[in-house]
């Protein structure tokens, strides 16, 4: 996995993303070391984040490596008409490993293929999220102590949604049986759906929540994505399609943990953050080892 991009989590291996999430559980035990030092990070956003783009940064500090980089691309060259390309190639003449998230779906691969430093796709477009995948996996299995025989529900946005392409794919090599709610003008993509058949799993198909709640193991809530709607009207019109609150995980599995990527809109209501099966925010916080043992096993330090 050394000087190996990361793009789409397809990119690992079962075996490699498995080492991945070994390696973050040494980093949640002793997570401020200074194997880092003398690496220099480049955080390239080029749309707006916050958790994504600060786990990074905090996992590189607390590694002892350095972050350069920017948050938006109004800041930048970018604006005065400088290409992608040119972009990646001065950037990688900077740094030792790029962490790139960006609007245009494809933009990550392409860097990849041009850059001479290892990319990380935090994002491009509506396409792919690996290294959500990866602390999302790391999730699961630190909740549920498996990944393997899960009922996993999605709900929300499972046609744009980037955190669920990756992580189904992913979940598919563990014999998971999917759940799939949205409005039908959201539905996952068939693309992604044909990748669950040729799997030979299960996924069932729903537009109302409440539907899956005593069968899952794990619910995975999503956003419904203001910036991906051409049409406001039509963002409007479906926005508050589903609304979680405390009261409607009174008869669910003992075991069920509710996941979100975050930011959240309405989709779970506040009174649900006090309840034990509430678990976005240590969620979040599982992005810092993961991302840590990522850059460290890219960079050939563990």
């Amino acid at each position: 996995m050394k000087n190996r991009s990361l793009v789409s989590i397809s990119d690992f291996t079962k075996e490699e993303q498995m080492r991945v999430l070994e390696v973050a559980q040494e980093f949640e035990k002793n997570p401020v070391q200074n194997i880092m030092e003398g690496f220099v990070v480049a955080s390239l956003f080029f749309e707006p984040s916050t958790r994504t783009r600060l786990s990074f940064e905090s996992a590189a500090n607390r590694l002892g490596g350095r972050v350069i980089g920017f948050s938006e691309a109004g800041s930048t060259s970018v604006k005065k008409g400088e290409s992608l390309r040119d972009t990646i190639l001065t950037i990688a003449s900077y740094a030792d490993l790029i962490v790139m998230r960006n609007p245009v779906e494809g933009s990550a691969r392409f860097a990849s293929e041009i850059s001479n430093v290892p990319i990380i796709n935090a994002g491009d477009g509506a396409n792919q999220h690996p290294t959500q995948t990866l602390l999302d996996l790391y999730s699961i299995e630190k909740t549920q102590g498996t990944l393997d025989n899960l009922h996993v529900a999605f709900v929300g946005d499972l046609k744009y949604g980037r955190t669920v392409h990756s992580l189904v794919i992913a979940l598919c090599n563990f014999n998971t049986t999917f759940h799939l709610v949205s409005p039908t003008e959201l539905k996952l993509p068939s693309s992604v759906k044909m990748f669950i058949k040729e799997k030979n799993l299960e996924y069932h198909q729903y537009t109302n929540m409440e539907d899956i709640l005593p069968v899952a193991d794990v619910l995975y809530m999503t956003r419904i994505q203001r910036e991906r709607f051409s049409d406001p009207l039509e963002y409007e019109r479906i926005k508050n399609s589903y609304n979680l609150h405390n009261d409607m995980l009174q008869e669910t599995k003992d075991n069920l943990k509710v996941m979100h990527p975050l930011p959240r809109v309405n989709e779970i209501d506040v009174n649900v953050d006090a309840n034990p099966k509430a678990y976005y925010f240590e969620q979040a916080l599982n992005g810092v080892f993961v991302r840590q043992a990522l850059m460290a096993t890219i960079l050939g330090l563990r």
